[in-house]
């Protein structure tokens, strides 16, 4: 016991021993190294303004009923005029027998396919290429996180693998066929006399673009916006509350453009005195930039307010009402470094034809390149509280750029020295 113990107090010391002097190695290599880098990295600098908004479209609601609603569009799917956009059921045993119906419907289709089709080579080729093709869809929209319309793909696939086994499966003639069919058809008139009066249609009375969730304020109006001043769509900003509303069938966008009012601050507004349009930045859920035109802009000594539009993105911004947006005035694009990376080097250069010698300064950060410090030559675009934006003066090899690595701290550094580490 005496032995095995010493053994394990000897392990424990070498092991403290090897952590010391590993610790202390990199506490001295630390304190002895001449100089600190830094990574240089791309940087988008704007010159914008952040200001709430409020969406405006030409929406029409769409009436309400009572029972199950089951809608028949997805959020911003456009829809033509007199297409069914929801199915109201009385209750559950409506809904029940209208999903029925559907399925007999499906189960038709395939049956009249089949005897349509027959047995011949180039049906199968066919049937199996329609397979194929439905895999395809279904699984590109599932890598592209496409749900919009998985539910027909999903359909689709089905339909297509059981026609051909119907088309195709042993024991089945063609007499079959014919009889099961006229089963299903009269089993589908009988569901359909009795579920009527059960089931409700609601279709659009105009063409426009579906959203399922209504808030309130659908009766704002794109033209009521452009008749207001700063104080009036202040006003009306605070005033508005938008609340989804719940056991309505939605509404419809009836207009090709969208409307942003945002009310801004007057030296803001004087900004926008000879725009034609700006780029907007959203936020939230619908993070998009979009170049918007500038449809009207009133100002006064209270403040401005901004009349803002486009026509696309319509069915991406259907549930979109109340928004802070970001609106940028201008971009500038460089190399974000730290500002203690930023020195001015003097250079003494001698004029050929009057031999007189001058000092010219050049402002610029070191790269260590291949072990070697590098001065690259660069001007300051913009400024931040410890950063610079800079551009570089120079083309080539010592053209200032995006993961240069950069001296923060150091002294004695001169172009070409060697860095040791």
């Amino acid at each position: 016991m005496k032995q095995g113990n010493s053994v394990i107090t000897l392990v424990m010391i070498l092991l403290a021993a090897a952590l010391t002097a590993y610790l202390g190695f990199y506490a001295w290599n630390t304190f002895n190294v001449s100089y600190t880098t830094t990574v240089a990295y791309a940087y988008t600098n704007n010159d914008s303004v952040e200001a709430d908004g409020l969406l405006v479209r030409q929406e029409q609601v769409l009436p309400s009923h009572s029972g199950i609603v089951d809608l028949a569009r997805s959020e911003g799917e456009k829809v033509a005029a007199g297409k069914t956009v929801a199915l109201v059921y009385r209750d559950g045993a409506a809904q029940s027998a209208q999903n029925q119906q559907e399925e007999l419907t499906r189960d038709i289709e395939v049956l009249e396919y089949a005897i349509q089709s027959g047995g011949d080579v180039s049906s199968t080729a066919r049937l199996d290429e329609n397979i194929l093709q439905s895999l395809v869809s279904l699984r590109s929209a599932t890598a592209l996180d496409n749900y919009s319309h998985l539910e027909d793909q999903v359909i689709q696939l089905k339909s297509a693998v059981l026609k051909r086994d119907l088309t195709y499966g042993t024991g089945i003639t063609s007499s079959d066929l014919t009889t099961h069919l006229q089963a299903l058809k009269l089993q589908l008139s009988a569901l359909k006399q009795q579920s009527g009066s059960a089931t409700t249609r609601i279709v659009a009375p105009v063409s426009g673009v579906f959203s399922a969730q209504t808030d309130g304020c659908e009766d704002m109006t794109p033209q009521q916006l452009l008749t207001m001043d700063h104080r009036q769509l202040s006003e009306l900003i605070a005033s508005a509350s938008p609340t989804p509303q719940s056991g309505g069938s939605g509404k419809l966008i009836t207009s090709d453009r969208w409307y942003l009012a945002v009310p801004l601050s007057p030296e803001t507004g004087l900004r926008f005195e000879h725009l034609s349009s700006i780029l907007v930045r959203f936020t939230g859920d619908f993070t998009q930039d979009v170049t918007m035109k500038v449809d009207r802009v009133v100002s006064d000594e209270t403040g401005a307010a901004a009349i803002l539009s486009s026509d696309e993105y319509l069915s991406s911004t259907t549930l979109l009402r109340r928004q802070t947006v970001e609106l940028i005035f201008d971009s500038s694009y460089g190399i974000r470094v730290p500002k203690a990376c930023l020195r001015m080097e003097s250079e003494e250069v001698t004029d050929p034809d009057s031999s007189q010698t001058e000092t010219v300064n050049h402002l610029g950060v070191y790269a260590i390149v291949n072990g070697r410090a590098v001065f690259k030559e660069a001007e300051v675009i913009s400024e931040g509280a410890d950063f610079y934006v800079l551009r570089s003066v120079t083309t080539g090899k010592n053209a200032l750029r995006a993961g240069d690595e950069l001296v923060l701290r150091g002294t004695g550094i001169f172009n070409g020295k060697l860095m040791e580490y």
